[in-house]
């Protein structure tokens, strides 16, 4: 039998382990409600369970790996010179691609601040090394505001040397949805401030092309590794293919205009963030049941019997 000693241990060690389930189940309900309320816009259509909010639907990054791009696109660049998309395509040097547009109030400024923050840290230089080709999804974007997008990430890159492998793209409907098809990038139209459809509701994603314009990497969300993206360059610049990465999206998609704010909502990220604490808290359970089974175990092989005690043996 097991010792009082031993039993309680054991009693400590489940109800300890109880009292972990029960905190980290409240944080995760907290942090799920905090996450609706916080994000959900109804004026957009209600998010009820896993469902997106009817407006993006239509939304989201189909990952077309391998596919080739449209290289005769044609656009204008920051200086309002027409070039065609096979400018940067030519079979000289991979590039990454991001499709934004620069009067977003929001998520593509996180986008671009994220591409030039992670490119600090890769030891690589645009123009020389590879380019970075941002394409606005929005017509009625101009060459001059295309300028002073780039004069501002130039700027916060710190290399003012590398200007020549900085492309900041506008074009018209035809070219630009010949490039988001290509890419699998789905956006919709969306209200202002105002009541016009003047903004858009899309995902961020950062897409690594090779030199002959075939897409070979994604990269989803804001924030990206320098590591990875050094790695994604480096590997198309062989023309090699990646694989799909998780589609785990962020959105940009509703002005809201008593805030001043547009609404940022970070889908299945709560899931999977759920998912990975679950199943590390099962791992962390297991463990300490083990740990507890094996402790009591060994206390009850070495613990002397009460015979032992008093020095009394049978037999």
């Amino acid at each position: 039998m097991q010792s009082v000693d031993t039993m309680r241990r054991g009693m400590s060690t489940r109800f300890g382990v109880r009292a972990v389930v029960c905190a980290v189940a409240m944080m995760l309900c907290g942090a799920a409600a905090a996450q609706v309320s916080s994000y959900g816009d109804k004026d957009q259509g209600e998010n009820r369970g896993d469902q997106l909010p009817q407006v993006l639907q239509k939304v989201g990054v189909a990952q077309h790996l391998n596919a080739q791009l449209p290289l005769d696109a044609q656009f204008l660049d920051e200086t309002g010179a027409p070039v065609t998309l096979g400018t940067y395509f030519n079979g000289k040097r991979p590039a990454l691609l991001s499709l934004v547009y620069f009067d977003c109030p929001m998520l593509c400024s996180e986008e671009m601040d994220g591409i030039s923050s992670a490119l600090e840290m890769v030891k690589m230089n645009p123009g020389k090394d590879f380019d970075v080709v941002l394409i606005s999804i929005d017509p009625a974007d101009t060459p001059a505001k295309a300028a002073a997008k780039k004069a501002f990430y130039l700027k916060r890159y710190g290399r003012p040397e590398t200007a020549s492998g900085w492309h900041y793209l506008t074009g018209q409907r035809p070219a630009i949805d010949a490039v988001t098809n290509a890419v699998g990038f789905g956006y919709v139209k969306v209200p202002g401030p105002d009541g016009k459809l003047t903004q858009f509701a899309h995902a961020s994603s950062l897409e690594v092309v090779t030199p002959t314009g075939k897409l070979a990497q994604y990269y989803l969300g804001v924030e990206y590794s320098p590591k990875d993206m050094m790695l994604g360059l480096i590997e198309a610049s062989d023309n090699k293919i990646g694989s799909p990465v998780a589609n785990i999206l962020t959105y940009c998609y509703h002005y809201d205009p008593s805030t001043n704010k547009h609404s940022l909502v970070v889908a299945h990220v709560v899931q999977m963030g759920g998912m990975v604490t679950v199943a590390g808290l099962g791992g962390f359970i297991f463990l300490m049941f083990r740990r507890d089974y094996r402790l009591a175990h060994h206390h009850d092989n070495s613990e002397p019997n009460d015979d032992d005690k008093s020095g009394i043996h049978k037999g």
